[in-house]
């Protein structure tokens, strides 16, 4: 069996492996056999999902494996990805469970494991599992199996929490917000919480079929979003993906801030108030070369980690920083929450707009970005096009024409079955010639 795990949980297609109801089950099995404790203590763990079709196939199998190992499970239904980290904690549980394939559309499927303080699971408990996986795992006596049971409240215990991190004293009265849910996990939780704070809300991708997740909608295609603010005058517009737990601020005249803008916001702002804890923020090798320099000017650090928001938490943990993320849009906030959440990160945004009195155009922009190009090369099961000797060859080169003047970065998605290549520079033509050349190269030996 090839690597079951990859940058956040498992994920694919579903019903092709391993996003199958069978994997599904021998993982429930796996990560509860794991987790369970020893001796009589109540061995509990909370799934949630976001609105795909698939979502009740995987919370079925997985409930099988997990009760088969006597946890008794706690379905939440659709809710966010915080929304679990949060509650995974809160109710005292073993194991946190988000059924969701994030900002993927619908015919894809994932699974993602908290542990019982609410965070992402290590790199070293995930391999842990996938051996449990391989090798399989007893089921414990007829008389030890765990129970299922529905909890009503939990995205109203999860729509609590996000108000309490927004500042007590404020409210969004006067406020007009365009929320795009990308018909997904947040479809009811955001505009609840936003309304509750006072705001006009106006909703985008409120109506989930099973099939519409982040299609034309959400923080990939925030296009629709962008019409909506427009059209109806608003403030600002918060756009979340399918599991909400990123976002994509746009301004009022509809233009896209993406992670990087806001999270440069929020360290100058913290940094001000010394509420940024080491000083510091941490982002993935993806954030731009601006943001840096941005940094720099205002006495902030950055710390770089790998891609993905799982070693963004960890690296967060490991130092003790309280602000980090990705340009991608999930924004970690660990005085608030263990995950990226796209709705507490939105309403600290309107926060400042409110604190400061500006437009949402003249706060979201804080820094003029290097001219960065990312392009995508689709390959297939078991190819390696990384270890070919002309995209080697042509990476030497690139790398050769950018140095001193930007960066390049080429890796293998976690999620997908990708080859992105990244590369920044002030000089343009140096930096498409970059970028074609290596996709050019990725593409020749991915054919052959």
């Amino acid at each position: 069996m090839s690597k079951l795990f990859g940058t956040d949980g498992v994920r694919g297609t579903a019903n092709i492996s391993p996003m199958t109801a069978e994997m599904a089950l021998r993982i429930g099995a796996a990560v509860g056999r794991y987790f369970r404790r020893d001796g009589d203590s109540v061995h509990r763990v909370v799934i949630g999902k976001d609105t795909r079709l698939s979502g009740y196939m995987f919370e079925n199998a997985l409930t099988a494996g997990l009760t088969s190992m006597g946890m008794n499970v706690l379905l939440l239904g659709p809710v966010p990805t915080p929304a679990v980290g949060l509650l995974t904690r809160s109710m005292r549980a073993d194991l946190g469970v988000m059924i969701s394939a994030s900002h993927n559309h619908a015919h894809d499927n994932g699974i993602k494991f908290f542990g019982p303080d609410g965070f992402k699971l290590s790199d070293a408990v995930e391999a842990e599992i996938e051996a449990l996986v391989v090798d399989g795992v007893d089921a414990v006596p007829a008389g030890e199996i765990g129970r299922a049971k529905r909890i009503d409240d939990g995205r109203f215990r999860y729509v609590e929490r996000v108000k309490s991190s927004f500042p007590r004293q404020l409210r969004l009265d006067g406020l007009k917000v365009v929320v795009d849910c990308a018909n997904g996990a947040a479809h009811r939780v955001a505009p609840e919480a936003l309304w509750e704070l006072g705001a006009t809300v106006i909703p985008v991708g409120t109506n989930p079929n099973g099939h519409n997740i982040n299609d034309g909608c959400g923080s990939t295609a925030p296009q629709t979003a962008a019409e909506a603010v427009v059209a109806h005058g608003a403030d600002v517009g918060i756009c979340l993906d399918g599991d909400a737990d990123r976002v994509i601020l746009l301004d009022e005249q509809g233009v896209i801030g993406n992670g990087d803008q806001f999270m440069g916001l929020m360290a100058g702002r913290w940094a001000a108030e010394g509420r940024l804890k080491g000083n510091a923020l941490v982002a993935t090798v993806m954030s731009n070369l601006g943001l840096e320099r941005f940094l720099q000017g205002h006495g902030v650090g950055l710390e770089r980690t790998a891609v993905g928001d799982r070693y963004v938490v960890e690296r967060m943990r490991s130092g003790g920083f309280n602000l980090g993320g990705e340009q991608s849009g999930h924004i970690v906030m660990t005085d608030y929450a263990t995950t990226g959440d796209g709705l507490m990160a939105g309403l600290q945004f309107l926060s400042e707009l409110i604190e400061t009195g500006k437009k949402a155009s003249e706060v979201l922009h804080v820094f003029d970005p290097v001219p960065q190009l990312l392009k995508n090369v689709r390959f297939a099961a078991g190819q390696t096009p990384l270890e070919a000797g002309s995209v080697k060859a042509a990476i030497a080169d690139a790398e050769a024409q950018l140095q001193g003047n930007g960066r390049l970065l080429i890796r293998k998605s976690g999620t997908e079955p990708l080859i992105r290549v990244m590369a920044e520079s002030e000089d343009e033509g140096v930096l498409n010639a970059s970028v074609d050349q290596i996709v050019a190269a990725v593409e020749e030996a991915v054919a052959t």
